[in-house]
């Protein structure tokens, strides 16, 4: 479980990316990085901003609540998620069985 990591409320995650997918998804492990697919192509920071974009919506947070702490110009990226609201399907049994109360 090194692809997320709980800091207090954040929550912590190294992410693979592989953009110009055909569909925005979580894609399981690459790795110990959790693979997240998306549609938007790496040019010009829109993979990142897409990124943002995408995670805020799975997690129940506005996007300004996303930052990238590291990776912007490559695939391997670590992403803060401040006091996310909702945890998404596809990875809620591992993140809330690792959550502090």
């Amino acid at each position: 479980m090194a692809w997320f990591r709980w800091d207090g409320a954040d929550l912590v995650l190294d992410c693979h990316l592989q953009p110009k997918a055909s569909k925005d998804e979580f894609a399981g492990l690459h790795g110990e990085r959790l693979k997240i697919r998306l549609t938007a192509p790496p040019v010009e920071g829109k993979a990142n901003a897409h990124l943002l974009a995408f995670l805020g919506k799975a997690f129940g947070v506005a996007k300004s609540q996303v930052t990238l702490e590291s990776g912007e110009l490559n695939r391997q990226k670590r992403v803060r998620i401040r006091a996310p609201q909702k945890l998404p399907a596809e990875l809620a049994g591992e993140l809330a069985a690792a959550r502090r109360p």
